[in-house]
């Protein structure tokens, strides 16, 4: 009844409308399933139509054609309704104050849809208005949900319940806000086209957290047992918040690594991978995996995966290392070079995890071993050792490779210390050894002739050899030239040696004089030592032979001594092997003196000694035994 009160200033309004049939009533009108509604109503026919009888009225369902046969809803005239309203309906409003307001019980889904009034005022003043209101029977409360629904931002969340049931006043109440950040409730009571609702907002600002959590409206009548509940989900918009790839990640060359991406986002995003610049893969969806096989260096570096939807993009990156044996490293070229550069000898390689470098020279270490990619070997003012061969070696964990160069180092020649003069049989014996590079060319100079000497002629013997960077020069003089104070011949050579780098001239000392020296006198000696043996030996003998046949003395001469002269000189030459350096080379200063010495063995006679028995002389085939004779 607490609509009617509602529609009486709306009736005097009316009257003045003038002759025409009018009826007002909701478009719209909702009520709880098995709660009541009252549909307001108001209806002004013309004012020269006189009812007769009385005014009587009939409510339709569905359709406002009698002809058609619609369901009656409510007659005033008979109680004949359609079976689904029996004991349902009921005339709240006075047709005779043009109030037409009926209220339904017990309503269910069944029963909703349009409602059309017809008045009936006797006779042919009939009329069926085409106006209706249309019934709505929740089982749920409607809840106003925002068509999108943005992370960080305030959300109202409004929950709806009819109140058209006079006898019925509904309660609202928020189910499932204890996770929610500060909620707040506000009630409100509409009344708009006399329909009430009544209605409960939430408010509150979402976070990703709350994307898909459940909420909840229940809806109940007090002193009775109906309750109506709806649950939404709630669906959260929202950036992408994290995106998640693998740790970084490594793996062998040749070999094949999975990359994944998972992104959090609301609505889903298109997730690409990069590499630089470079898109490799892309999808709509919540994760992507991208797997790479065969892999190789240049596979290796940042990976991005980036995530993008209409609220914001977000991205993650890693890094992929790609393992391997380093690879052949780079050197300088071979080069020559001149005594007194410095060098920077450079070795780059490329290898994962970075290699160590290490220089060798012919196999020994030099420098210091370089944990990189790049090691520089440098060289202050090199010398002649500093040629050779040097090789880059680099090494990781998973293999080793080295490359050379060839550094060859030129140098002035240098004469070394096996460079004399030494005396042999034929004269004096020069021998000049040097070390350069290039070669060097080795010649002789006699400063007192002013001769050089680079070839062979009939005084001079000359040879050359070159071995690597070192040449040997020798030459023989066959002249021994004339004595000096102590007797030893005179020695005035000059080595000379030259490259494109320099020349030198040295002169050359005869070398161990005093050894040979030496030599002849303790070989003198010890000849004198063994001939007086001998002497002594044969008096013996002939002593013994004396005394043994009782005759008397008999002189004994040795007239051809070479039988003794061989023993001397065998001896003498095993001296000469001991002392001397070769066969060739003889002491200086007592050649010409030993030869003397022999001549004097050519003769000996020994006085009184017998010949013995059946010994016969021999001097004349030949023979290298002299005939010994008795005297």
């Amino acid at each position: 009844m607490f609509r009617l009160t509602l529609l009486f200033p709306l009736l005097w309004i009316l009257k003045d409308v003038g002759c025409q049939w009018h009826v007002w009533v909701p478009r719209d009108i909702s009520a709880m399933t098995n709660s009541c509604v009252v549909i307001p109503c108001t209806f002004m026919y013309p004012s020269a139509v006189r009812p007769y009888r009385g005014i009587h009225g009939i409510w339709y369902f569905g359709q406002p054609y009698p002809q058609l046969f619609p369901p009656v809803v409510y007659k005033t005239r008979t109680d004949v309704v359609h079976e689904s309203y029996k004991g349902r309906t009921k005339l709240l409003g006075d047709l005779h104050q043009r109030n037409c307001t009926l209220l339904i019980n017990n309503v269910g889904p069944e029963h909703s849809g349009r409602y059309y009034f017809r008045a009936d005022l006797g006779g042919a003043n009939m009329y069926t208005f085409p106006d209706f209101a249309e019934l709505k029977v929740l089982e749920q409360p409607n809840i106003d949900v925002p068509e999108e629904i943005v992370s960080d931002e305030s959300l109202e969340l409004t929950c709806y319940a009819p109140g058209n049931c006079p006898d019925m006043t509904p309660e609202i109440q928020w189910m499932y806000t204890d996770y929610l950040p500060d909620p707040e409730f506000s009630s409100d009571y509409v009344e708009e086209g006399n329909t009430a609702v009544l209605s409960n907002t939430l408010t509150f600002t979402p976070r990703p957290m709350h994307n898909g959590q459940l909420l909840g409206c229940r809806v109940f009548f007090q002193n009775t047992s109906l309750v109506y509940e709806r649950l939404i989900s709630l669906d959260i918009k929202y950036p992408p918040r994290s995106v998640w790839v693998n740790v970084s990640s490594e793996v062998m060359e040749g070999g094949s690594v999975t990359l994944h991406c998972e992104v959090d986002s609301n609505p889903v995003s298109k997730i690409s991978w990069m590499f630089g610049e470079q898109e490799l893969l892309w999808d709509t969806a919540a994760n992507l995996t991208l797997t790479l096989d065969d892999a190789t260096p240049a596979n290796e570096g940042v990976y991005t995966c980036v995530a993008d939807n209409v609220y914001g993009v977000m991205n993650a990156s890693l890094y992929l290392t790609v393992k391997y044996p380093p690879r052949e490293p780079t050197v300088n070229e071979s080069m020559i070079v001149q005594e007194g550069t410095s060098l920077y000898l450079h070795c780059s390689t490329q290898g994962s995890p970075a290699p160590t470098l290490t220089w060798l020279k012919n196999g020994e270490l030099v420098g210091t071993i370089t944990a990189d990619e790049l090691s520089v070997l440098t060289i202050k003012d090199i010398t002649p050792q500093g040629d050779g061969v040097y090789r880059c070696l680099a090494e990781n964990e998973h293999g080793r490779a080295s490359s050379s160069l060839n550094v060859t180092v030129e140098y002035a020649p240098v004469l070394l210390d096996e460079s004399k003069c030494t005396v042999v049989r034929e004269g004096v014996q020069c021998v000049c050894v040097a070390m350069g590079n290039p070669e060097p060319t080795v010649e002789f100079y006699l400063p007192d002739l002013n001769v050089t000497i680079n070839e062979t002629d009939t005084r001079y013997s000359f040879y050359t050899h070159t071995d690597g960077h070192t040449s040997t020069g020798m030459i023989k003089l066959r002249e021994k030239g004339e004595r000096v104070n102590n007797g030893g011949p005179a020695v005035n050579v000059h080595c000379s040696i030259s490259n494109v780098y320099g020349r030198q001239s040295v002169p050359m000392e005869l070398q161990q004089e005093k050894k040979y020296m030496m030599a002849v006198i303790v070989g003198t000696i010890g000849g004198v030592a063994v001939i007086a043996f001998i002497i002594a030996a044969v008096r013996y003998v002939g002593q013994n032979n004396k005394k043994e046949n009782g005759n008397p003395r008999h002189d004994v001469v040795l007239e051809n001594p070479a039988l003794y002269y061989s023993a001397v000189k065998k001896d003498k030459q095993n001296l000469r092997k001991k002392v001397g350096e070769d066969g060739d080379y003889q002491p200086v200063g007592s050649l010409a003196g030993l030869e003397r010495q022999e001549l004097n063995y050519a003769a000996l006679e020994f006085i009184g000694a017998r010949p013995r028995e059946g010994v016969l002389g021999q001097g004349d085939d030949g023979s290298n035994y002299s005939e010994i004779k008795a005297k």
